[in-house]
């Protein structure tokens, strides 16, 4: 199996998505992951999810999704004998994420300083809502509140909808990812240098960076994004979404190649010795016309019948599916993007994202379920060294 971060351990104190998203990629990659929890409480997502006997139990779909792979271990660092066993655990670690906001983890009495004076090699990954740094560090947010600012709304939904809000948390999990690139490549500096890394990862970047041709184009070139509903970014009248008999298809015709390919599979080549659609630049003078005749013609079928036809003339387009739709079609069990687990004391099998990618043909799962609170605590702490009295002590004075 594709473990390249076997033998890497990392304290993971994060809660909610993202944070608790990137500690999974190392998870799936071989590392051993610590999840540090609060007490009683543990990850705030724990009661999370639309299965409410999961959220009694504490094992929320929330926090399912993203924390297989892991080991939970209950400490309070607000006491100072949580504070010392985490110091004790940062000793045998490579990595240490935090999610708390900028600010916080200094009170609690590790910031990086202490951290890397305890650890000179640790990798210590920051997630936060604006970063560590700037006036608006110290502000919370959540996805949506991100989405709001950085910008994506406005240019989703349409002129007369307003701005539109993605239905995903994508923000939180492009962080996650972003977290968990940023934190694999500083295992690799700090194995060149022998020196501790500080990664300040920010969800607002990396909202502005899956908008990076938008900005690219508005400060180089001057151009302000408008809504464009379900228009192709590249604003050709033939690409873009279309009606049909039963539903929405998303077509790419964007260049002369496509736009042949796709008149063809139309069995409409009259429309290239049209003057008016001849040439691209014509196309984009009169794309109003142009786009009137496609609507004419994409109404007359389905839309899957539509997709096979011009999936066999060579032009990208899908009809627009719901998630079950998707996930019922055969290719989504030849990728395996989820995987199916099961937890002893439910009667729900549930599902969890993979690795992101396949390895020589094989899809990376993971291999064990996400864990209860505090359920790995005792183990933990005595492969730490950790005696039965010292362990019972920490319990009395709520340490665990």
């Amino acid at each position: 199996m594709f473990q390249p971060l076997a033998g890497i351990r990392v304290i993971d104190v994060t809660q909610v998505l993202a944070g608790p998203y990137a500690a999974y990629q190392l998870g799936l990659m071989g590392a051993e992951v610590l999840k540090i929890e609060e007490p009683g409480t543990g990850d705030w997502a724990r009661d999370k999810g639309h299965v409410p006997g999961l959220n009694a139990e504490r094992m929320g779909l929330a926090y399912l999704t993203q924390n297989a792979n892991k080991k939970s271990v209950s400490l309070n660092l607000k006491t100072p004998e949580g504070l010392d066993v985490m110091k004790r655990l940062i000793e045998t670690a490579d990595v240490f994420i935090e999610n708390f906001r900028p600010g916080t983890i200094a009170r609690l009495g590790l910031p990086f300083d202490v951290v890397r004076e305890i650890n000179p090699k640790i990798v210590y990954c920051s997630i936060s809502a604006f970063g560590q740094d700037g006036e608006m560090s110290r502000r919370p947010a959540y996805d949506h509140v991100i989405q709001g600012m950085c910008g994506i709304m406005k240019t989703t939904g349409t002129a007369e909808t307003g701005p539109q809000k993605v239905g995903a948390p994508y923000i939180d999990y492009a962080t996650g990812l972003n977290a968990a690139f940023a934190i694999v490549s500083a295992l690799h500096e700090t194995g060149r240098t022998g020196k501790a890394v500080h990664l300040d990862v920010a969800m607002l970047d990396t909202s502005m960076l899956l908008m990076a041709s938008l900005i690219t184009s508005h400060l180089t070139g001057g151009w302000t994004p408008r809504p464009s509903g379900n228009e192709a970014w590249s604003q050709s009248p033939s690409s873009g979404a279309f009606e049909t008999q039963d539903g929405l298809l998303m077509v790419a015709a964007n260049n002369d190649k496509q736009f042949r390919a796709l008149c063809a599979g139309l069995g409409r080549p009259d429309i290239l010795e049209d003057a008016r659609w001849k040439e691209a630049p014509c196309r984009a003078k009169n794309a109003p016309e142009l786009r009137a005749e496609l609507v004419r013609i994409f109404l007359s079928r389905p839309a899957l019948e539509w997709e096979r036809v011009l999936d066999e003339a060579g032009v990208p387009a899908a009809k627009v599916r719901s998630l079950d739709e998707t996930l019922a079609e055969p290719h989504a069990a030849t990728r395996a993007f989820t995987h199916t687990m099961h937890w002893d004391r439910q009667p729900h099998d549930f599902h969890v994202p993979t690795l992101g990618f396949k390895v020589d043909g094989e899809v990376i799962a993971p291999t064990t379920p996400p864990p209860e609170l505090g359920g790995d605590t005792r183990d933990v702490l005595t492969a730490l060294g950790m005696s039965e009295a010292e362990i019972s002590r920490l319990s009395a004075t709520a340490a665990i």
